[in-house]
């Protein structure tokens, strides 16, 4: 029997809110159709002519080789959520600056993306992701989208989700109220309601990082809260852990919304002298990603503030997160 559908489920839930106007559901189903398109490019992988798996000789805006990928990737998804007309401009990792969707200025949204997370791990063929997030125009906001309507704190979107490319294509996504996710049914080209109201285990033994990186020196929490798990059962935690980490974010937090536990990717040392603070992307990755976090329950912070309050100075802004479980995340913190 046909499950609910994601189109369906997002059509309820605005039900719920008498004032809607129905715009930011038209902006989901876009989003929805440039996830399925994105997945239907990454299956086809080497088959395709466009060897769509090698390196496109081309770098983003912050200096990182891109894979062809990447550069198909973003390109489907400005086409298939350009001419909704209800989506102003967009910007993504892998643009420089604001796009413009043609003729669309009165759009109430703002859309943002990374097209690809994860693009390392193509060659391996290993799970990669797409993650979105939407923002509401400022309702004085006229004419052609400037980049300051999107420097917006996390806390100020509306929805935000990430596809993920593994055994199956799933979509999890949230509109602020709870966590929900849906999986391609490619029998009938629907995401369909597979994983309702998920909602992080309070109590998990996983971490998700990159053990290595430890050797270049972290935040001293960081690195007694590793030091504590490694003890396991004969430690201060009285328990043994697992260690997972894909290199790929998508991946890593899906897990951590599953099955529980805590992921990080903070400032090093290496990184520090080079001027870099965190690695990931701020508006791309690390807002949505905290925004379905805290709707499944549990806690996402710099290890200074919570992530969804800080201020955005620029659209290609990284910042240090830690995602995951309270416990997990006091425990590091030290609280």
């Amino acid at each position: 029997m046909l499950g609910t559908t994601i189109t369906q489920f997002v059509i309820e839930e605005q039900k719920n809110y008498p004032e809607a106007s129905g715009d930011l559901t038209s902006v989901i189903n876009d989003v929805v159709t440039a996830c399925k398109t994105i997945s239907a490019a990454m299956r086809y992988g080497e088959l395709s002519d466009d060897d769509l798996l090698g390196v496109a000789a081309t770098e983003n805006t912050m200096g990182e080789t891109q894979k062809k990928l990447d550069v198909l990737a973003n390109d489907l998804f400005l086409r298939r959520t350009e001419f909704g007309g209800h989506v102003a401009a967009m910007v993504s990792e892998e643009m420089e600056t604001v796009f413009q969707a043609p003729g669309q200025n009165n759009g109430r949204y703002l859309l943002l993306f990374d097209p690809v997370d994860g693009s390392s791990n193509i060659a391996e063929n290993a799970a990669i992701g797409t993650i979105f997030s939407i923002l509401k125009r400022p309702d004085a906001a006229t004419g052609e989208p400037q980049i300051e309507e999107f420097l917006q704190p996390g806390d100020q979107q509306v929805c935000a989700g990430y596809a993920i490319y593994g055994p199956s294509t799933m979509i999890v996504m949230t509109t602020g109220s709870g966590v929900n996710g849906f999986t391609l049914d490619p029998l009938i080209g629907e995401f369909v309601l597979s994983h309702p109201e998920i909602r992080i285990p309070k109590k998990s033994s996983r971490i998700c990082v990159n053990l290595l990186a430890l050797n270049q020196t972290w935040d001293p929490r960081v690195e007694r809260h590793i030091s504590d798990c490694i003890q396991g059962r004969e430690g201060p935690r009285g328990r043994d852990f697992d260690l997972r980490w894909s290199a790929g974010a998508v991946a890593d937090v899906h897990r951590i919304l599953v099955s529980g536990g805590i992921y990080f990717n903070t400032t090093n040392a290496v990184m520090k002298k080079k001027g870099i603070v965190g690695k990931l992307r701020l508006l791309y990755e690390v807002n949505p990603l905290s925004l379905l976090v805290e709707q499944a329950s549990g806690m996402a912070t710099t290890g200074e503030i919570r992530a969804l309050e800080v201020q955005p100075e620029n659209l290609h802004q990284r910042c240090p997160v830690i995602l995951g479980s309270h416990e997990e995340i006091n425990h590091l913190l030290g609280s």
